[in-house]
């Protein structure tokens, strides 16, 4: 039985852009060019999130605009997911709505309760451009949900009203990393 390498083995950490960056706040592009370009940047993206800590990281949030993401997430089970997807598309996010705890890594430090379906599917396609469907509930459906508004230029404090949203953007403002 071959081992399979270890996502992110390969790759290299990069620079984490943070909330404000232009980046963060434009639709990423499609990908067009299948290869190893594309692999190294998967392996960077799993790199990076690690060192983060994360459970899910989009291009962008590297400085990439390209529609490709990456995760390592539980469900509310526990049962752990683990992949990629290149240019993904949420084709559906139902169930009940609930409110619970979101982070970024892009505002590293900050949370707020973010309201998420609790079931999404997504389709797209691996680094090999194979067909790739992923189904997810609870914490791995936000997840997926998370990463996917990435792609679109949409960070979660976008989607926070109120005093969620001022007392997040607030508190970003005055976080050590803020670009304000």
């Amino acid at each position: 039985m071959r081992k399979r390498p270890i996502p992110g083995a390969a790759g290299r950490v990069r620079a984490m852009r943070m909330l404000g960056d232009p980046v963060l706040h434009a639709p990423c592009e499609p990908v067009t060019r299948f290869g190893p370009e594309l692999a190294a940047l998967v392996d960077d993206l799993f790199a990076t999130m690690y060192a983060a800590r994360g459970v899910g990281l989009a291009a962008n949030q590297i400085g990439v605009p390209l529609r490709v993401f990456v995760y390592d997430c539980p469900d509310d089970e526990d049962v752990r997911h683990l992949g990629h997807l290149v240019n993904p598309r949420l084709t559906a996010a139902d169930g009940l709505v609930l409110r619970g705890p979101e982070g970024c890594l892009s505002l590293p430090g900050i949370e707020a309760g973010t309201e998420r379906y609790d079931h999404a599917v997504v389709e797209g396609v691996t680094v090999e451009g194979e067909p790739v469907r992923i189904e997810g509930s609870g914490f791995f459906a936000r997840c997926l949900q998370h990463e996917c508004d990435h792609l679109e230029g949409t960070v979660y404090p976008d989607r926070l009203t109120g005093w969620r949203r001022a007392r997040t953007l607030r508190t970003a403002h005055r976080a050590p990393w803020s670009r304000s």
